[in-house]
């Protein structure tokens, strides 16, 4: 009697492992449909700034620096007086020149005078007409001589005129290179450099992949072309979080450099208060396409697959699906996606170490949100170093 409970417990046993395990519940994942945006790109330059206007001061005669009249390193007007060459030799030499020319007067008035007196001689017949054509000829040579001596005059007091030396433009002036007492000559002594600052020129050179893009986009009318449009830039100083400054491109060289593959441009920008000075180094985004309907997701959405991009999306059997996807910049905190996505596909947003395709899961609805503020994503700004030395007080 003991043995028969025994054996059916065997037999049941050897039933229940003959038994395939229960699949594993369905793995639930959160999924949202792709934020949709109206998208314009932004491409990233390196560039320094750089004076529209860029004078070295030189004196236009030559002598002994007098006066120095100037602060150095600050803004001046056109106009402004700046050095003052000894004037006292160009004085005495325009003196000279206006008696000459009151002299050359004297003597026009004389063979004018003389020239009708012969005209009424020649004719009463007292003289002959080659006299008179004398006569005719000296005036004619007095006239010319008065011509010479106004001229000469005109000179001299010129050269009196740029023994001060003004400013040619209004700007941000340099240092003096000359002190008082230096003999200076005419077109070869540097006396001082002045910069305009306002506006200032944001220089940078662009690789001709870029070039290429923007004369296709052009072509199109997707984009017009920063040769003859005044396409935005936005421009980020190496210590700020973002691109405050602004301006908007107005050349584009006409060949690209053989030697490094770029192309030069620049962009005017305003400066009203100076604070941007030529030399100084910028990180610019000019406008790099039309505006286009995007989709927005997590980065964290996508997979990489070897040279793909992989997005899952669960189909309306509730099983995933892999869709590859062209992927764009960061917008708002939320990856571009260009194509690959549909407004209403429904893309999962974790999980994606669980799933495999055409595995059946259990959805939670979510939504996509903007993570960051419709800004291009910004750079690490470069920190002051520390000083190296301290003093108390």
């Amino acid at each position: 009697m003991t043995k028969r409970p025994a054996i059916m417990a065997v037999l049941l046993l050897g039933a229940c492992a003959g038994e395939a395990p229960p699949a594993p519940p369905p793995v639930t994942v959160s999924v949202a449909a792709p934020l949709q945006r109206d998208v314009v790109d932004w491409d990233d330059y390196v560039g320094r700034f750089e004076a529209i206007q860029d004078v070295q001061v030189t004196p236009r005669v030559s002598g002994v620096i007098t006066r120095i009249g100037f602060r150095e390193g600050v803004e001046v007007q056109k106009g402004a007086f700046l050095f003052e060459i000894d004037p006292r030799p160009f004085r005495a030499a325009l003196d000279q020149a206006q008696a000459e020319v009151e002299r050359a007067e004297a003597s026009v008035a004389n063979a004018r005078a003389e020239r009708a007196r012969a005209a009424q001689l020649l004719e009463a017949e007292a003289i002959s007409r080659e006299e008179y054509d004398q006569k005719l000829a000296a005036e004619r040579t007095g006239a010319a001589g008065l011509a010479a001596a106004r001229a000469t005059a005109r000179s001299r007091a010129l050269d009196l005129e740029f023994t001060t030396v003004r400013a040619p433009i209004r700007g941000r002036i340099s240092d003096r290179r000359v002190a008082l007492g230096d003999f200076v000559t005419a077109g070869q002594t540097l006396l001082t450099r002045i910069v305009s600052t306002d506006p200032i020129w944001f220089t940078f050179d662009g690789a001709e992949s870029f070039y290429l893009k923007y004369v296709r986009q052009d072509r199109t009318g997707e984009r017009p072309s920063s040769r003859y449009a005044p396409n935005p830039v936005e421009i980020q100083l190496a210590d700020e979080p973002d691109y405050r400054w602004r301006g908007r491109m107005v050349f584009v060289d006409n060949a690209i450099d053989p030697g490094s593959g770029t192309i030069r441009a620049h962009a005017e920008v305003a400066n009203p208060d100076g604070f941007l000075v030529p030399g100084m180094f910028g990180r610019a985004r000019l406008l790099g396409s039309g505006t286009y309907r995007a989709m927005l997701i997590p980065d964290e959405a996508i997979v990489t697959d070897q040279t793909r991009r992989i997005v899952y999306v669960v189909g309306k059997d509730g099983k995933t699906v892999p869709r590859a996807v062209e992927t764009g910049p960061m917008v708002e905190g939320l990856r571009v996606v260009r194509a690959g996505l549909a407004p209403t596909d429904r893309v999962v947003l974790d999980g994606l170490a669980r799933l495999q395709p055409g595995v059946p899961v259990r959805t939670k609805l979510a939504e996509i949100r903007p993570r960051a503020r419709n800004d291009a994503p910004v750079a690490t700004p470069i920190t002051t170093p520390p000083p190296a030395e301290a003093t108390t007080r």
